[in-house]
């Protein structure tokens, strides 16, 4: 294929590869905690680091996920130990975040801002040799987390107090899953941008549980959904100018979309059937009272 044959579409692909995996992986435990929104918090954090790193002239990779990490465990401590509510937390993310990257870029040598838009949007051309690997290093966590933790993590998502008393270490395994998403987040940033990685988190995984039965179904079709809008989305950026975050997105909502169309039919004749089996376990309850005698009633 002709798109192979350019070494910035190579290292473009590899990374949307692997921001299909750890979006979709890392979003499905934090749907089923409703904190869905959470991944744009912490994207505005990591801009404040992206900011640093044109700054410092560091990696803004390693910048942004050092900060991430840091916003991250900061909002759990606070929401764990109850001192202000998680939205308040949350707010304080997106803006300071917001603000500290705003005010540092401004800082930074000139030319820092052009640069700083292929973070909040993403864009294909600027991925590195170096991106390519802090990215490869940082989604190999990701998925050790996610998956290889995926009982326990699922466990303390669903009911922190049943998790604690069958003794789970559940204040870690919170901030374990904090720093899990903050370092998703600098993951897809150079392919989906910093302020639309929360989308990648959460529309694939609401795309599935459409289909799905089951939170190991609904992981695996999301991180699916994810592969194939990643790496269409991007392909699609090469042959058409246009921000390859805002590519995915889109394609990911065409599949949320095409599979809430799919299930719904099918949802309709699930909820036919189990009316009918309801109205025919009451016929046949009813057949030996109007037929029996009356110990056949009382039985």
């Amino acid at each position: 294929m002709e798109i192979l044959d350019y070494a910035f579409m190579q290292r473009a692909l590899i990374a949307a590869l692997l921001v299909g995996l750890t979006a979709p992986a890392i979003g499905t435990y934090l749907v089923q905690r409703r904190q869905a929104i959470m991944g744009d918090g912490i994207g505005h954090v990591a801009m404040t680091g992206v900011a640093l790193g044109f700054l410092m002239n560091t990696s803004p990779v390693w910048m942004a996920t050092l900060v991430a990490v840091l916003g991250a465990v900061g909002m759990e401590v606070i929401r764990s130990r109850g001192r202000t509510s998680g939205d308040i937390a949350l707010a304080m993310l997106f803006y300071g975040g917001m603000a500290g990257g705003v005010m540092i870029i401004n800082l930074a040598p000139g030319g820092s801002t052009a640069n700083l838009t292929s973070y909040l949007f993403g864009s294909i051309t600027t991925v590195s040799q170096e991106d390519v690997t802090a990215v490869c290093v940082l989604a190999a966590f990701v998925l050790a987390v996610t998956v290889g933790l995926r009982r326990q993590l699922f466990a303390v998502c669903q009911d922190e107090e049943f998790a604690r008393v069958t003794g789970l270490p559940v204040r870690l395994l919170n901030l374990l899953l904090a720093v899990t998403a903050a370092v998703t987040v600098t993951v897809a940033m150079r392919i989906v941008g910093l302020l639309l990685v929360s989308a990648m988190m959460v529309i694939p995984v609401a795309a599935a549980q459409r289909v799905a039965h089951g939170f190991a179904a609904t992981l695996a079709i999301a991180m699916g959904i994810g592969v194939t809008v990643s790496v269409t989305g991007t392909v699609t950026t090469y042959y058409v100018d246009a921000p390859s975050g805002a590519a995915i997105v889109l394609l990911a909502i065409g599949v949320f979309v095409l599979f809430t169309a799919l299930s719904a039919p099918v949802a309709r004749r699930r909820a036919r059937s189990v009316a009918a089996a309801g109205a025919e376990c009451t016929l046949e309850g009813g057949v030996p009272a109007t037929r029996g005698s009356a110990d056949d009633v009382k039985v």
